[in-house]
């Protein structure tokens, strides 16, 4: 793996390893030296086009713990501002001898060309590329729902353990996906991960809000959520973030009002009710309350998103690790090559 592009893109195998590699590094953070020397000396460049508080400090705290430089590039305020392209960005950023590189960017795809236009020879990382694709989020996910739904349930009822799931894949789970699908790459990311995994996945959402072309992904599409808490019974239900900064801040025409989206799209307790007692509530962050999830099922003890912000630096270092330092170490399991 040279890259961390595209969900779509991930083996079974590739998937397998990064979930059981986060599940080792996080392990480490229970440590009281939460810091690992594995990538000392390596140089870590968080370039972000888009503004994303959480994504970027998350990457710099996964970098910091591997013991990596950093270096924080924002476009506003630099060169870019000027004018200054992606190219000749990437020329400045390989000249400094940056050894791997986190982008996030407005547009769809910017990633892509920066890791295989020969600008630079490093690996990429996708934080994030208009509405496209996510995948440290979606990977994250996946790992959280690993831990929590990744053993057997001991009886109805009854919710399971946490574990660490190594080697364990999602198979058999199901899982909602709830929301602005049209412009979540967060949605996009998870319906390929969690289906290479295993799992199946239903989209729910008014239909203004599905793609175009959706019907071609590995997923299922409903537009009445009550029916699918109801008669699916999911596992998990993961709550999208209403993304009004894509789409004006009236809602863009893609419903009438916030209140009626929530009336037939939110997750609030009544809904929670529906829920298999073993089911849990994901959402990727910052969380829009009393919109597309209340305050109650926000702090339900089915809620682990604060567990996913925790999740993220695991789920980041694991991919910096094995990006960097997977070669060096291609005989070895994280424990062995020092941590």
């Amino acid at each position: 793996m040279k890259h961390l592009l595209n969900t779509a893109d991930l083996s079974l195998d590739e998937a397998i390893l990064l979930l059981d590699t986060t599940a080792q590094m996080a392990a480490t953070q229970s440590r009281e030296i939460k810091k690992l020397p594995t990538l000392r000396g390596r140089t870590v460049v968080n370039l972000f086009f888009e503004d994303s508080t959480r994504t970027r400090i998350s990457f710099e705290t996964a970098a910091k713990r591997l013991s990596a430089d950093v270096i924080n590039f924002s476009a506003k305020g630099s060169s870019v501002s000027k004018g200054e392209s992606l190219k000749d960005t990437a020329l400045t950023l390989d000249a400094m001898g940056a050894d791997a590189v986190i982008i996030r960017h407005q547009a769809s795809g910017a990633p892509h060309i920066l890791a295989h236009s020969g600008w630079l020879d490093v690996p990429v990382i996708n934080a994030g590329d208009g509405t496209h694709q996510h995948p440290t989020q979606a990977l994250l996910d996946a790992f959280t729902l690993r831990r929590h739904l990744g053993g057997e349930l001991v009886s109805a009822g009854e919710l399971p353990s946490l574990n660490n799931g190594l080697g364990g894949d999602l198979r058999g789970r199901k899982v909602a996906i709830v929301g602005d699908v049209l412009h979540s790459r967060v949605a996009r990311s998870n319906v390929y991960l969690l289906h290479t995994l295993g799992a199946e996945v239903t989209l729910v959402a008014p239909p203004t809000l599905v793609p175009v072309g959706a019907e071609t992904w590995p997923c299922a599409i409903s537009y009445n959520l009550d029916e699918v808490l109801r008669d699916w019974q999911p596992d998990a239900v993961m709550m999208l973030r209403i993304q009004r900064e894509r789409m004006g801040s009236a809602g863009g025409g893609f419903f009438p009002s916030p209140l009626e989206y929530t009336r037939k799209y939110g997750l609030d307790e009544k809904r929670l009710g529906l829920l298999q007692d073993h089911a849990i509530v994901l959402h990727p962050g910052p969380m829009n309350r009393g919109l597309e999830i209340s305050a109650r099922a926000a702090d339900s003890h089915r809620s682990v998103i604060v567990e996913q912000v925790s999740n993220g630096v695991a789920v980041r270092m694991a991919a910096l690790y094995l990006l960097l330092a997977g070669e060096t170490h291609s005989n070895d399991t994280p424990a062995k090559a020092g941590f």
